[in-house]
């Protein structure tokens, strides 16, 4: 196969499929979420095996706990899919929205109407249930996709194809408007970066080196987020059980998720009562913990944190701990160290949760939460294209208004300058 050829071709079907799209209605587009929908509870049996296949691979290449976890397909995981689309099909339809209407003072009307960014390449690791999410949210903001997932998730994601452009077939949409690609060749993601005359956006989802690669190389357009080192901040006026349960939830309920806590802040008034009881809870847990030096003092059995581990997002059974003296200090921490994804705080105390709010500069701000809340199905966008750092366009996690520009529209009647 030739991968400039090859890749060439889906982009120009793309781009084809994508005026398509601009201008398919509501209904059909969810019909098509619904069709998808049904050929994934239909096919259970072949996307477990297909993952089956894939899990095998990654075994005997020596993929990593955190990786293998990602790779996995179950029978939740494919409710988690089928409930996604369902979800997005019952969202309103951002396209062709109009807002902002007002008159101008030479009698015409300016306002600005929602519509699709286009194509949008997607460039993922592992988790072959971002084949679904991505899909189903370029399909419902009314744009074409093209998809590059790992070559350790080529069956799942081919199984997961054929579900999709059944789902395509009938609801009379072109096939071409969700495209997988087909090859393992990691030359494909260069093409796909490379080709602005096809594709208007790339979004990386995957560890840092793919992201950086991506961000450095892309002669398009990036939506992104480099890591997730994600804080929570135990405050003095903080409610213990709270605390405990935020703190414990934050980081043992996934560990390889970029939403996942990996570092953990206490306020030196409390450290004492709060550290001791949390360590126990780690541990039984099998959590590797390294503190500060403070820390040490109140933990002396873990290991001790260094400079890196503050900049490190483990994806793995491992938390850094530092005891803190104060918001301030904990704000001033953070905004050093994080990756600007995701940072919570435990207090009861007003003042100090709108001054984190206000002062922590990252994508998600969380009071009295666990940071595994911030994700698009979370949030009440159906599902999730990825979580953006960045601070233009779209932040946080990008649902279907994030998938979609505006324009201006202007309306007159027989209106001209003088």
């Amino acid at each position: 196969m030739d991968i400039n050829s090859y890749m060439a071709e889906v982009g120009q079907q793309a781009r084809t499929a994508s005026r398509a799209m601009a201008r398919v209605t509501t209904a059909a587009k969810n019909t098509a979420l619904q069709a998808i929908a049904e050929a994934l509870e239909n096919a259970r049996e072949s996307l477990l095996e297909a993952n089956r296949q894939d899990l095998e691979t990654g075994r005997n290449n020596g993929l990593d706990a955190a990786l293998l976890d990602r790779l996995e397909l179950n029978e939740t995981r494919i409710d988690g899919m089928i409930e996604g689309l369902r979800q997005v099909a019952a969202l309103p339809d951002p396209v062709g929205a109009i807002t902002d209407l007002n008159y101008r003072p030479s009698g015409i009307q300016v306002g600005k109407m929602r519509v699709p960014l286009g194509v949008i390449g997607i460039i993922y690791e592992s988790r072959p249930n971002v084949t679904v999410e991505a899909a189903s949210l370029c399909l419902k903001s009314g744009n074409a996709t093209i998809l590059r997932g790992g070559s350790e998730a080529i069956h799942s994601n081919q199984a997961i194809a054929k579900c999709i452009n059944q789902g395509l077939q009938a609801a009379g949409l072109p096939t071409q408007a969700v495209q997988v690609v087909k090859t393992t060749d990691r030359a494909a993601v260069g093409c796909l970066i490379s080709m602005p005359q096809y594709v208007d956006v790339i979004v990386p989802r995957g560890g840092k080196g793919l992201i950086e690669r991506i961000s450095n190389e892309a002669r398009v357009p990036v939506i992104k987020h480099l890591d997730g080192v994600c804080h929570v901040y135990i405050d003095r006026d903080a409610d213990m059980q709270k605390a405990l349960d935020i703190a414990f939830n934050a980081k043992t309920q996934r560990y390889g998720t970029c939403n996942t806590m990996e570092s953990l802040l206490v306020d030196a008034e409390i450290a004492m009562r709060v550290l001791p009881r949390l360590a126990e809870k780690y541990l039984a847990e099998g959590v590797e913990l390294r503190g500060c030096e403070r820390t040490r003092e109140v933990l002396p059995d873990i290991k001790s944190a260094g400079e890196e581990d503050w900049h490190t997002e483990y994806l793995a059974p491992i938390l850094s701990i530092r005891i803190i003296d104060g918001i301030d200090a904990a704000i001033q921490h953070i905004n050093q160290y994080s990756s600007q994804h995701t940072d919570a705080i435990v207090t009861e105390n007003y003042a100090k949760s709108r001054k984190f709010l206000t002062e922590v500069d990252s994508s998600s701000v969380m009071v009295n939460a666990s940071t595994r809340f911030a994700d698009g199905f979370e949030y009440g966008l159906g599902a999730e294209i990825g979580i953006s750092t960045d601070k233009i366009h779209a932040r946080g996690p990008v649902g279907l208004e994030g998938l979609t520009s505006q324009k201006y529209v202007v309306l007159g009647d027989g209106h001209i300058r003088r």
